[in-house]
């Protein structure tokens, strides 16, 4: 993995996002398409669904080499492409993502706050200490020196008050949301997401790389045998297993 990372990155070559996209497929599905600029809340959202990540191609200025207002391929390469490659971190991501699926425009906004405040600018206690795990605070010194630091402000993870808490997003960030572990935030995250009112259920099918409804009975029957069958490798494999 190691190995492959600086293949991709190094200081004699520019990295390209079509070999970067390959890389991020054999990891976890994931790919990368190019675009011009921001998309809707909705529209990006909804990508992360089919774990494809928008990312753009233009770079920041030379003036500003620690920060930029805006996203730009450092952004993306160093803070999105390491992250997605990490199978817990691009599964929490596709499922917000999913769970934008139909959901009203009201609660998109809210998604998309708390898509902020956790992938983007997300910070959480590891061992005793605080550390960043967001891709806007990887990938800016400036953002990232601010977000540990002791004069920076930072509340605990409340879904509830995260997703009515507004945020600048061409400065450094006012305020962080400590989450007490990156699991801990995912689990809150999704539970919060189970109150977003549509009618169905989504679902990524791995194997056909689709989302499907879960909206049916049949739906449903067909989902539990496919769970039986993993069930029946997951404890086979299990019962091989020397204690």
């Amino acid at each position: 993995y190691q190995r492959r990372v600086r293949g991709n990155y190094n200081k004699d070559s520019i990295p390209q996002l079509q070999k970067v996209s390959n890389f991020l497929k054999d990891c976890t599905g994931f790919s990368l398409r190019p675009v011009a600029g921001l998309l809707s809340s909705r529209d990006f959202l909804a990508g992360l669904a089919f774990r494809v990540f928008h990312s753009t191609q233009y770079i920041r200025h030379g003036a500003q080499p620690m920060y930029t207002p805006e996203p730009d391929v450092c952004h993306e390469l160093i803070g999105h492409v390491p992250l997605f490659a990490d199978p817990e971190f691009a599964a929490f991501s596709q499922e917000i993502g999913l769970a934008s699926l139909g959901a009203p425009d009201d609660w998109i906004e809210k998604l998309a706050t708390l898509y902020w405040f956790t992938i983007e600018f997300g910070v959480c206690m590891e061992e005793g200490d605080l550390k960043a795990y967001g891709a806007g605070c990887i990938s800016s010194i400036e953002e990232l020196e601010n977000c540990v630091s002791a004069n920076s402000k930072k509340q605990p993870f409340e879904v509830e008050n995260i997703v009515t808490t507004r945020y600048p997003i061409t400065t450094i960030q006012p305020v962080y949301f400590v989450a007490p572990s990156f699991a801990e935030a995912k689990r809150k995250v999704m539970e919060w997401a189970q109150q977003i009112p549509r009618p169905f259920t989504a679902h990524y099918n791995p194997y056909t790389q689709s989302v499907e409804l879960i909206n049916k009975r049949s739906n449903c029957i067909k989902m539990i045998r496919d769970l039986a069958n993993e069930m029946k490798t997951l404890e086979d494999a299990v019962m091989k297993l020397v204690d």
